[in-house]
């Protein structure tokens, strides 16, 4: 199945259907690349309900071959798998329940030399298999095919046998030739139209080219014939681990280790030996382990190789292939022909080009790189009590959505004093718009986001920074293009993808759960146990990742088969896998963060979360707490199903505050956009569906959020009160949840309008984050948001948060009360201060003198008060300077501020004023053509007399 460009969701249930095989035909039958053609389908051959259709909403998905099938290209309007383009629509025709369309091959593939075209038919949406089989169909009057073996097959033989060669052509006699590894071998060359040739007495693997030629048009098609080198049994040095081993003491030698249970013989193939291995790339067999592999020798130190392995089983079970060519499981970087070319360049410089006529992905092989030099070698994780996390798409971040605008941001989050970064998965996924978790390969950064060690970078900055790196970590399943998958597939069409076949040894053939996405993992077999520890370790000790969010730990269980109750409930067998993971991760790393995406009953989440938390350091699995429901009834200002207790980790059983609560996630929708299209608008002075109405009421949310004891989570952009749905589509329209059966856009790339409008610019925006970063600050800095907590809440739009530490001395910040009024109007809250006297406004240190601990205090609509028993440690000013931007940098003739100010003046790098601005308002040309070039200092001063200096280079 050709599906290169998958996009998935983390948790949604998924049923995998059976392709169905349509009819259909082509009219005219034969026809040319530049002649119009109308492919038509049965309706009676097309079961749309088992897809979730609804008016007949059903897409051409297209790809095309070169007259040497040595370029396969998508056709440009497929749009994503997940999501088709209207332009590849198929016209329904109600009068003979018929699916049509009309087009010209050179412009529908948009390129010309087509020797077949290639198409199915598909949902909007076409996960799940919701898809017909492949069909393939030649193109022009003068078409060749091979008969036997047949057209990019993998034969295997004896060594010293005999290739018999049958092809046949349409069009008239051709002129047929033959070559073999490049080589011509003697063949007739009387014209005909059915050919047939023979090689005799071959014992090295070859590759055959067929062409035949008629006047000025050649056609090729080619096929492989493998020779079994029989098992070559020698023994596994000690501490070689599967993938590839450098030599430390030897540039020109690397070691290839490859665990293929059930296979007969595995070659090598690569640029080290022209992608035609020979028996000399024949794997040996340890006989003990059972693992093949092979050393490579007289490599070119630093030298960039690649490389795939060929695995073969002679006796595969039914529908599986004999031969897979497949990437190495454990590479670290891959080289993708259907992901490069959409790879920018400023993105990946210098990316390797994918070798030319091989297929899928190859593995990348380089002795001698040149380590990373970390600046922060000895960096101390922020306390898991004190973890406030940032979650971040990269894809979705900024415009050239890549680790260098990570990198770019960082004052941004400095400003707003998290002190932890979770990126969603950026292992080697599927595609390259995608939120990562259809991962491929989980050892291998994905290049669409930057090289290896601009993401050493990002984390080494974040380190100098105080702010922890973690990775989402999606090993609940894989896709087609998985190695792991590929090499015991069922491949029943034969096109080179398929899902598991009975003897995965990694893989089970049906989910054990009910919430299975793509091929589910069974973490009971000893190889996948390994694989998941392989990939741990890489990413501690290669990337120095501090902690990892487990997507979708639900499916780690063998016991779960048959129903949401059965996979909801206790599962012994996923609780001690887990547990053996996290420990496992501890032994790499004593303070790593191990995080479960549970969501599941407290007495299964109570193991991992009060595991091993006596020790020094205490460990302890931190669980995610979605509260995003109750949160959002509370922003909407609704008073019912808005409990927010069991944001408390005393709610849920455990004996440490480490609950990861949060309010909004990747996987939920918008708050603020739920709060403009469903909030409460009763009162119109306090319009909910307002936008500056429902902004306002976003720093209440932090209030009672990020101020509760415990590691708390903001999802990307709602502290600037982002209002788009997750189902904003690439266009801009907005589906919903409902609309899954055709595309819900979910997955779609999002706009960017807090940059391209310059949201921290805009005061209402602004306020949310100034007021988010300074709870956050509070939260850090002060011991007694570690201590002691009650959430008085139940159904009230009112809820109250006590906070103490009676071991704190009353001379310092001992005991906080945080009130808040999400209704509508304004409201008197009872306060129960502990005790009467002085207390501070934490927010903006003013006091207030209690002589009555429940004398109401009257707070606005949407409004919180944060008081406590002295003023919080001091925390810095924040300064909106910091996000300051000075365009374009190199300028030639003027340049341009984001902002107003108050004065800008320029001085020469020896520091003499040199040019002069007062009151310039946002966008503002400063003229500079009158400079000389070089390199000048631009002073910037604003309303608030707080400066900023940036560097300006005039060329």
């Amino acid at each position: 199945m050709k599906r290169f460009l998958l996009l998935f969701l983390v948790f949604p249930v998924i049923a995998f259907a059976q392709q169905q095989t349509v009819t259909y035909t082509i009219s005219p039958a034969v026809f040319e690349e530049n002649q119009s053609i109308t492919i038509t389908f049965n309706g009676n051959s097309i079961n749309e309900a088992t897809w979730g259709v609804t008016n007949n909403a059903l897409y051409l998905w297209a790809w095309s071959f070169d007259l040497n099938d040595a370029n396969t290209q998508d056709c440009p309007t497929n749009g994503t798998w997940g999501n088709s383009t209207e332009a590849n629509r198929l016209t329904y025709n109600s009068g003979n329940d018929t699916y049509s369309m009309t087009f010209v091959p050179n412009t529908f593939y948009n390129r010309i030399g087509i020797g077949r075209i290639g198409f199915l038919i598909k949902a909007k949406d076409g996960s799940g298999d919701k898809k017909s089989q492949d069909i393939i169909s030649e193109v022009g009057a003068f078409q060749m095919s091979l008969v036997s073996p047949l057209e990019n097959s993998n034969t295997i033989i004896n060594s010293g046998a005999n290739v018999s060669i049958v092809a046949s052509n349409t069009g008239g006699n051709a002129t047929y030739s033959v070559t073999a590894n490049g080589v011509p071998i003697s063949c007739s060359t009387a014209p005909t139209s059915f050919f047939t040739c023979g090689d005799t007495n071959v014992t090295t693997n070859k590759v055959y080219v067929v062409s035949a030629t008629i006047g000025t048009t050649t056609v090729t098609k080619k096929f492989t014939v493998i020779v079994n080198p029989g098992t070559i049994s020698a023994p596994l040095n000690a501490g070689l681990e599967d993938g590839i081993n450098y030599d430390t003491s030897d540039a020109t030698v690397a070691t290839l280790v490859l665990d293929a249970p059930g296979k007969d013989f595995v070659y090598v193939a690569g640029s080290f030996n022209n992608w035609e291995p020979t028996l000399a790339y024949a794997m040996k067999k340890d006989p003990t382990s059972g693992k093949f592999w092979l050393k490579l020798t007289n490599l070119v130190s630093g030298q960039i190789y690649t490389y795939q392995y060929w695995v073969a089983d002679q006796t595969p079970t039914t529908n599986s292939p004999s031969i897979v060519k497949t990437a190495d499981p454990y590479s670290t970087l891959v080289l993708s022909p259907f992901d490069d070319p959409g790879i920018s360049s400023a993105t990946y410089p210098n990316l390797p080009a994918y070798p030319i006529g091989q297929q899928r992905e190859v593995t990348v092989l380089q002795t001698a790189q040149t380590p990373y030099n970390w600046q922060v070698t000895n960096f101390v994780k922020p306390e898991k009590e004190n973890l406030v996390i940032y979650e971040v798409l990269v894809r979705d971040f900024d415009s050239n959505r890549n680790f260098q605008n990570l990198i770019d941001k960082i004052d941004y989050f400095k400003n707003l004093k998290i002190n932890a970064i979770e990126l969603m998965p950026v292992m080697e996924y599927e595609g390259n718009e995608s939120w990562g978790y259809n991962t491929a390969f989980h050892l291998a950064l994905d290049k669409f986001y930057g090289p290896a060690n601009k993401f050493k970078e990002f984390v080494d900055l974040c380190h100098q920074n105080g702010i922890a790196v973690i990775l989402d970590l999606a090993l609940n399943h894989a896709f087609g293009r998985n190695p792991l998958v590929r090499m015991w597939m069922k491949d029943s069409d034969g096109d080179g993808w398929g899902d598991v076949a009975a003897d995965n040894p990694y893989f089970n053939e049906i989910a054990t759960h009910s919430y299975s996405v793509g091929n589910d993992f069974n973490h009971s077999q000893a190889r996948t146990k390994y694989y998941t520890k392989r990939v741990i370790k890489q990413w501690i000790q290669e990337f120095r990742i501090d902690g990892f969010r487990w997507d979708l730990t639900k499916g780690f269980t063998q016991n779960a088969t048959g129903s949401d109750a059965n996979t909801n409930a206790y599962q012994q067998d996923r609780v001690d896998i887990l547990k053996d993971y996290a420990d496992y991760s501890w032994t790499l790393d004593p303070t790593h963060y191990a995080i479960f995406e549970h969501l599941g009953i407290d007495n299964e989440e109570q193991q991992w979360a009060n595991y091993r938390i006596g020790e020094t350091p205490s460990k302890g699995v931190m669980l995610w707490g979605k509260m995003t429901d109750q949160y959002n009834q509370l922003t909407m200002g609704y008073n019912s199903s808005n409990d927010i207790t069991r944001m408390s980790n005393v709610s849920r059983g455990f004996t440490n505050k480490r609950l990861i609560g949060y309010a909004e996630s990747h996987d939920e929708e918008r708050l603020m956009y739920k709060n403009l299209q469903f909030g409460n608008n009763s009162n119109p002075s306090h319009n909910v569906t307002t936008l500056n109405v429902a902004l306002s009421r976003m720093s209440a949310l932090g209030a009672a959020t990020l101020l509760i004891p415990g590691p708390k989570m903001i999802w990307h952009f709602g502290e600037l009160g982002l209002q788009n749905s997750i189902y904003t589509c690439s266009d801009g329209s907005v589906n919903t949840e409902s609309d899954a059966i055709s595309g819900n856009c979910k997955l779609d790339t999002k706009p960017q309008p807090q940059w391209t409008n310059n949201w921290l610019n805009i005061t209402e925006r602004a306020k949310i984050y100034n007021d988010w970063a300074k709870m956050i600050d509070l939260k850090k800095n002060n011991p007694v948001f570690k201590g002691n907590f009650i959430i008085n809440s139940g159904t009230t739009l009112q809820p109250r948060i006590f906070i103490w530490d009676d071991a704190i001395p009353s001379s310092q910040l001992k005991n906080v009360v945080i009130l808040t009024n999400f209704g509508v109007t304004s409201q008197s809250v009872t306060p129960d201060f502990p005790y009467t006297g002085t207390w501070v406004n934490l927010m903006d240190n003013t006091t207030i003198n209690v002589t009555s601990t429940t004398s109401p205090i009257t707070i606005e609509a949407g409004g919180f008060r944060v008081y406590g028993n002295q003023s919080a440690l001091a925390t810095e000013d924040f300064n909106r300077l910091n996000f300051v931007n000075l365009y374009p940098n190199p300028a030639s003739n003027s340049f341009s501020l984001n902002g107003n100010f108050e004065k800008v003046s320029i001085f020469s790098i020896t520091g003499q004023l040199v040019k002069s601005f007062n009151n310039t308002s946002e966008n503002y040309q400063y003229p500079i053509e009158d400079l000389e070039n070089g390199i000048y200092l631009v002073k910037i001063f604003d309303q608030n007399k707080q400066e900023k200096t940036v560097k300006l280079v005039k060329r």
